[in-house]
């Protein structure tokens, strides 16, 4: 059994941006940090909901040297580093760890087919000593992450990000590692079946509720059904718009 690097909620990061649509590392780090007061037990910068396919890996290097710099060492950063393709990949992991990334979250290509095994050992040799975390959100994040695969490929953990409560049984079955869920309708489920934690938009500006559903409280599941079918259904603009309303923060986005 793989030991998870943090259990609990952890949040996938928005990535806050300027006026100019520059990235803003430091609203964005500040947002990290805050995030972490509020009890979220480890951060993501940069996965989908951090609209990482709109970074450059210069970019993505930066931001997470910022989210990095602003958390106490006990709080961990991912880092998504997906490729359409091995070398692509391998080139994202390398700047998300020269960032300080702590694991990194990285996406089959939408065509993995039999090279998912090759893919995710070039993303390992990539990594270095590194942990990575396989994502399985097929058609918003890359391919699929089949769960006859599971057992065989040289990860650390693997985040799912679909809602499937059946595939989420499936992966806690057959898989050694942690699990983690990335929909904030499974987090309570999650916590009860024994997944290692969950990794969630909504986190942004529903911290607490967020931690509390998977801790098994039943109002708090519920209180999150709207913030994730708006997250869900108005990406980006919904969720920044929510992340804004709490905190403040800027609703500029690249994406949408």
């Amino acid at each position: 059994m793989t030991q998870p690097l943090w259990t609990g909620v952890a949040v996938a990061l928005v990535t806050l941006f300027d006026d100019d649509g520059a990235v803003d590392e430091r609203a964005t780090a500040a947002h990290a940090a805050r995030l972490a007061q509020d009890g979220i037990a480890a951060v993501l910068v940069a996965g989908s909901t951090g609209e990482y396919d709109a970074l450059t890996d210069a970019e993505l290097a930066a931001l997470t040297a910022a989210v990095r710099a602003a958390l106490p060492a006990s709080v961990p950063v991912v880092t998504g580093a997906s490729g359409a393709w091995r070398g692509g990949a391998a080139a994202r992991v390398e700047a998300a760890v020269s960032g300080g990334a702590d694991a990194v979250l990285v996406a089959p290509p939408r065509r993995s087919g039999p090279d998912l095994a090759a893919y995710y050992e070039a993303v390992a040799k990539a990594a270095g000593g590194t942990p990575v975390l396989a994502y399985h959100f097929p058609g918003t994040a890359g391919g699929e992450v089949s769960i006859s695969a599971l057992p065989d490929l040289p990860i650390a953990g693997l985040k799912d990000s679909t809602g499937s409560a059946e595939r989420l049984l499936e992966e806690l079955a057959v898989f050694g590692g942690p699990v983690y869920v990335g929909s904030s309708a499974l987090v309570l489920m999650a916590g009860a079946v024994g997944a290692a934690g969950a990794i969630l938009a909504v986190a942004n500006a529903y911290p607490a509720e967020s931690v509390a559903a998977f801790n098994g409280d039943v109002a708090a599941q519920r209180a999150l059904l709207t913030p994730h079918l708006r997250a869900k259904h108005q990406f980006p603009a919904g969720l920044k718009a929510m992340v804004a309303d709490r905190y403040g923060t800027s609703t500029a986005a690249r994406l949408g």
